[in-house]
């Protein structure tokens, strides 16, 4: 049919949208009526728990609905990825992110998902720093300067742990193997959680950590922190140098955290979200906690959030071909 009048054809173009835009209103006004899942890619007791958890309480106090914890470690991270990015985006599923996304293009070729084109960026949750953490009965040093000496001194002799095949502790540690011009073995874990175990038990003798995983174990005493890979000391840990003060220039890693959705969820219940999310993550109590995990109070959501995970594809991309890290 041809309309003689650009009038009337605009206004018909205006009612399609207001009709086909009704339902998705009044979906987000409803949304949630079920508990939602939030899928963890890592195992209980990691750095993306110690934020996903709170976060997870939180929510569901503001929403009225439960947010359900599903953890699915293995593969750096990536086979809760892939996991998430097949479920239904019905705005009940989400899946809580990490710097480690941003790194696994570069070291899993035939990944079966795309973290950009899968997802939909929500919000970033958390940014705190990497942190250099040893077993004290192992490496006896007293700071950076001393360790990097000792480990000059033997090389092969110690190795650390990491989240991963991948992941931003195995990158994170080559890293500083080639700005230190050091050699330790790379013993990769499952996640963050059964590495710090290991790391405590003295079956591992470091791990270049995400603050929020080591934070509770450095101040109980467990382990020995000796810097962050961050610009400014990290909140909560004001005697924590940097690694630029304890003497190595242009070491820094953030391990940040992020909600993302699966493609094709609903933009009002994204919308949704990113509100609940920064009115939960200001919040006296989750301030309090993400302090003494060592990160501030990021306010980075959709597409701003999904720029800052380009840039880190290709910050990472780079760090790999750089340093020639593999998959062990």
């Amino acid at each position: 049919m041809m309309f003689k009048h650009s009038s009337l054809a605009v206004s018909l173009k205006k009612a399609f949208f207001l009709i086909c835009a009704a339902p998705l209103a009044v979906c987000a006004q409803e949304w949630p009526t079920k508990p939602i899942t939030f899928i963890v890619p890592f195992p209980a007791g990691g750095g993306t728990d110690a934020f996903a958890r709170p976060l997870s309480a939180q929510l569901t106090k503001q929403l009225g609905k439960q947010i359900i914890i599903d953890n699915r470690g293995g593969a750096g991270g990536t086979l809760g990825a892939s996991i998430a990015a097949k479920a239904a985006p019905d705005g009940y599923t989400f899946f809580m992110g990490a710097a480690h996304h941003a790194i696994a293009p570069a070291m899993y070729p035939n990944l079966d998902y795309d973290i950009e084109k899968s997802f939909v960026p929500v919000a970033m949750v958390a940014n705190p720093p990497q942190v250099i953490v040893v077993n004290p009965k192992n490496v006896q040093v007293k700071d950076l300067k001393e360790f990097i000496a000792l480990l000059k001194k033997n090389p092969g002799k110690f190795n650390y742990a990491s989240a991963g095949n991948g992941s931003s502790h195995h990158l994170a540690g080559e890293q500083f193997k080639m700005l230190t011009k050091t050699f330790i073995t790379h013993i990769p874990y499952r996640g963050a959680g059964p590495a710090m175990q290991d790391l405590i038990a003295g079956q591992v003798d470091i791990e270049f950590d995400g603050l929020g995983s080591s934070a509770a174990q450095i101040k109980n005493g467990s382990i020995v922190a000796l810097a962050v890979a961050s610009q400014k000391r990290a909140p909560g840990f004001p005697n924590l140098p940097t690694a630029a003060e304890a003497g190595l220039v242009g070491y820094e890693v953030s391990t940040w955290y992020g909600l993302f959705a699966p493609k094709g969820t609903p933009q009002p219940i994204i919308d949704k979200m990113i509100a609940e999310v920064q009115k939960a993550i200001n919040t006296p109590e989750l301030k309090t906690i993400w302090t003494n995990n060592g990160s501030d109070t990021p306010n980075l959501s959709g597409d701003a959030f999904g720029k800052f995970v380009n840039a880190d594809i290709k910050r990472w991309a780079a760090v790999a071909k750089a340093s020639g890290a593999k998959l062990d």
